[in-house]
């Protein structure tokens, strides 16, 4: 009984969260769509490799990251470049906790927009999108060479360009996640851009 409930409120969720997905070629991105969100639901982890842009504003900073997530336990983010930060370290707890550590030193990074999104919380943030984000668009597009599923997601009582957004680019192929990106209130303040995405099956995969 248990399981069945489970698999009916998980089938809810993914037809509610479909609803606003259309245009040309948008049955084939509706239902690309709906495969990658179980994927991405069932799925116990990920790793990848990602170059990632900060926007305070006032200065961006650009960085590469080595990165194994976990849906539960801990995750861990390792700065690749630029070379003078390379090695540090951020580790981030399944309870939204988040430190960086470099020869056992542990700093802080400042929030990026008043609900206090950073440069560490942009992984579970834009993958918490993935597995349940209300999907206010989708579509095929081009991204370089090739052709791509583009998912926007939104609060669903918010009008476009206000409050926080989500952008998440995927390979209709494998399914992987190549880039995502996170706004608030129009002005993008994260870009993820991924390679060697590959994610950890969960129990039931």
């Amino acid at each position: 009984m248990g399981r069945w409930f489970g698999v009916c409120v998980l089938t809810i969720t993914l037809c509610l969260t479909l609803t606003c997905c259309g245009g040309e070629g948008g049955n084939q991105a509706e239902q690309l769509a709906l495969d990658i969100r179980g994927e991405y639901l069932d799925m116990a982890g990920c790793t990848a490799s990602m170059a990632v842009t900060a926007d305070y504003g006032q200065r961006v900073y650009d960085f590469g990251v080595s990165l194994t997530w976990q849906r539960e336990g801990e995750s861990v983010l390792t700065i690749t470049a630029p070379e003078n930060v390379a090695g540090v370290t951020a580790r981030l707890t399944d309870d939204g906790e988040a430190v960086l550590e470099y020869d056992g030193a542990q700093v802080e990074t400042g929030p990026l927009d008043d609900t206090g999104l950073s440069p560490l919380s942009a992984v579970p943030v834009l993958l918490d999108y993935a597995q349940t984000g209300y999907i206010a668009s989708c579509g095929m597009e081009t991204l370089g060479e090739r052709e791509v599923l583009r998912v926007d997601c939104r609060d669903p009582e918010a009008q476009p360009g206000t409050g926080r957004e989500c952008s998440l680019w995927f390979e209709p192929d494998t399914h992987a996640l190549l880039r995502g990106e996170l706004s608030q209130d129009g002005y993008t303040v994260i870009q993820c851009t991924f390679s060697g995405f590959q994610r950890i099956p969960g129990t039931e995969g």
